[in-house]
């Protein structure tokens, strides 16, 4: 079961994620850490269950959370 309660901040960093920006170039974006950035990328991960970053883009696009 997929828990799609993804936070403002988290479905922010997936954005950028989408949009190819590097952990750093997302915290510069968004005033964080690059730490704090790794930590939404890994809660991401865990919520919508998938073991990378091109899971995270696909099941992004699956549920409705990323726009073409």
């Amino acid at each position: 079961m997929i828990n799609a309660s993804i936070s403002q901040r988290e479905l922010e960093v997936l954005n950028l994620i989408a949009f190819e920006y590097t952990a750093k170039e997302i915290a510069d974006q968004l005033y964080i850490s690059i730490n704090t950035v790794k930590t939404h990328k890994r809660h991401l991960q865990e919520k919508l269950h998938v073991r990378n970053v091109a899971g995270l883009v696909r099941r992004g696009f699956e549920l409705g959370f990323l726009d073409a």
